[in-house]
């Protein structure tokens, strides 16, 4: 298997009340996948990565300005054009719901696991 780009999909601002520091700690909760995804030979990807740089640069707020709606889902949807499969994260999350069903649309493999995607070629795959 060649090495994919994976979309690393759960909760950012669900569940936060708009609260920055809650937003920060569901961030690094979807970082913590992005290791064991490299790990087994393949590309982490994480929509906020590319849309907080957006947002910034449009001059909003943050996540919490209206305008982040015009730029956190579509940003997930046009990577998924990019994407090979979705690890989808426990928690309750329309946005990442939404990535499942787009992922599932265009055939994608939807893992719930880490353990659940297979090694790229020979990268780090047990002897």
């Amino acid at each position: 298997m060649k090495p994919q780009m994976i979309l690393i999909a759960g909760p950012y601002k669900s569940g936060t009340d708009g609260d920055p520091a809650a937003m920060a700690a569901n961030l690094r909760r979807l970082e913590q996948a992005a290791w064991p995804v490299f790990e087994r030979g393949h590309v982490p990807m994480i929509g906020e990565w590319v849309a907080l740089p957006v947002l910034e640069s449009m001059g909003a707020d943050g996540p919490t300005d209206p305008r982040a709606e015009d730029v956190l889902y579509p940003t997930a949807e046009r990577l998924l054009q990019h994407c090979d499969a979705v690890l989808r994260l426990p928690g309750e999350s329309r946005g990442a719901d939404n990535d499942v069903a787009i992922a599932r649309r265009r055939g994608l493999p939807v893992y719930t696991s880490v353990d659940e995607i297979p090694y790229a070629s020979r990268a780090g795959a047990p002897a």
